[in-house]
């Protein structure tokens, strides 16, 4: 008897085990006394990832120094010796983008650098198509509908960052989609610039950001230095570590962070001809006269607009030959720029980070 029921429990436990074991390949599902197996049959999927490669970073410098200006060949220098390749020559969009095309060998370039010299009162000194026009919002999309301007192929995704070193392009709302538009592809790339102005060739660094104030005042006119550092004061009232007036007479950085002045000049040309209309030339005899009629012609108001500099802080004058006026304009803008130091730690100047979102716009 005994050893009937040690077969029996040795019957039972290999039962119980094998059912166990079965039941780790199967589920069952219970309706009522019904009992259903379901075999699960499921398979592994292998999924293929594919590697992108990316080319190094490449930098244009589309530009070239003229007279005593070393910023082209300073930013040349300062990338050529972070090891990246530069490509001189290509002074237009058209000329880059059909470098990109045929340089793309099937891999997208992870950062495209451009360095062109502009603030955002003059523009970019930057062609649309070869011997076209500078590039402003209009202007770009003009060449842009027209078809003139090569189409971006897949040398670039999502991920590839197209940099304007160009300072003050992202005052310029405008040019900046325009700009965008204009590096449309399959996969459209992030066109990146900074607020700040970009410096080359710095006393202390090779490389810095700064933010940039601006006065104006009729070319050849100028009020005085006393009467303009008043004048900035009370534009930028929020700014408050800067002495305007020991900034407009410093023509560079003596130390880490000190504000100096640059300066530059917008000329404003207008020709109009009354030989087929019914207007009447009007009469000059002062300047007043023709401030006067400036402001009393809506699209010449508008286009001044565009600079953000009124009537008055330019120098006019005008001739007459026939039936045409030619009125000229001229005014000359001084640019405080106080470089971006290290709020803490020691003094230097902040590494320009075309990552960093505090630096750069990402669009």
């Amino acid at each position: 008897m005994t050893t009937f029921l040690k077969q029996t429990v040795l019957v039972s436990a290999v039962f119980l085990a094998t059912s166990a074991f079965i039941s780790c390949n199967t589920s069952a599902t219970k309706t009522g006394n019904e009992t259903t197996i379901i075999a699960d049959n499921s398979i592994p999927i292998s999924t293929d990832y594919k590697e992108i490669i990316y080319q190094k970073p490449i930098v244009f410098i589309a530009g070239f120094d003229k007279g005593n200006e070393t910023f082209y060949s300073n930013a040349r220098t300062y990338f050529q010796e972070k090891g990246l390749k530069v490509i001189d020559g290509k002074y237009s969009l058209e000329e880059i983008i059909v470098w990109l095309n045929k340089n793309g060998n099937q891999q997208p370039f992870s950062e495209v650098h451009i360095v062109n010299k502009s603030n955002p009162y003059k523009g970019m000194n930057l062609e649309t198509v070869v011997r076209g026009d500078k590039i402003t919002s209009e202007t770009l999309r003009k060449t842009i509908t027209q078809g003139t301007l090569p189409k971006l192929k897949d040398v670039v995704n999502s991920n590839s960052k197209i940099v304007f070193h160009a300072s003050g392009l992202v005052e310029n709302k405008e040019l900046l989609k325009t700009l965008k538009d204009a590096f449309h592809s399959a996969e459209n790339p992030k066109v990146v610039a900074s607020p700040y102005h970009t410096i080359f060739g710095g006393k202390f660094s090779n490389h810095y950001l700064a933010q940039p104030y601006y006065v104006f005042y009729p070319t050849a006119y100028s009020p005085g230095k006393m009467d303009l550092s008043k004048e900035i004061a009370k534009k930028y009232p929020e700014e408050k570590d800067i002495d305007w007036y020991d900034a407009l007479n410093n023509e560079e950085e003596r130390y880490v962070g000190e504000a100096y002045t640059t300066q530059f000049t917008i000329p404003v040309k207008w020709e109009f001809d009354y030989f087929n209309t019914d207007n009447q030339m009007p009469k000059f005899k002062t300047v007043d006269d023709v401030m006067d009629w400036i402001e009393s012609q809506d699209e010449l108001l508008s286009e001044l607009k565009k600079y953000n500099v009124s009537v008055e802080k330019f120098r006019w004058n005008w001739s007459v030959k026939g039936s045409q006026l030619v009125i000229r304009g001229r005014t000359t803008g001084l640019c405080v720029l106080k470089p971006l130091i290290k709020p803490y730690g020691d003094l230097k100047h902040v590494e320009p980070d075309t990552s960093n979102k505090r630096l750069y716009a990402l669009k």
